[in-house]
């Protein structure tokens, strides 16, 4: 693997990741209230595109990292949908936010 694409799977990655703890705060809240649904839509229609984008390169690191990002942010959508716009009613330590 050339470098280039090592760069691009660790940016990847780092970006992917940086979405995990959104997911997990919404899964133990149980609460996507303060979330847009408007937002969420906007970019998961950009990481669609860019994953469309990373076929047509024939990128596997834009690939990869889009399309599990695309997994987390259907996650939270479906999350938004099931909880509806409930406030958290729990008490969180040291959540992190």
């Amino acid at each position: 693997m050339d470098m280039t694409t090592l760069i691009g799977f660790l940016a990847g990655g780092l970006t992917t990741a940086s979405f995990l703890p959104q997911v997990v705060k919404t899964a133990r809240t149980r609460s996507a209230r303060d979330l847009s649904a408007v937002m969420l839509l906007a970019f998961l229609a950009g990481l669609a595109l860019w994953t469309f984008y990373g076929v047509q390169v024939g990128s596997a690191p834009i690939i990869a990292a889009n399309v599990i990002t695309m997994g987390l942010v259907a996650a939270i959508l479906v999350m938004k949908v099931k909880f509806g716009d409930r406030e958290c009613d729990c008490v969180l330590e040291n959540d992190g936010s």
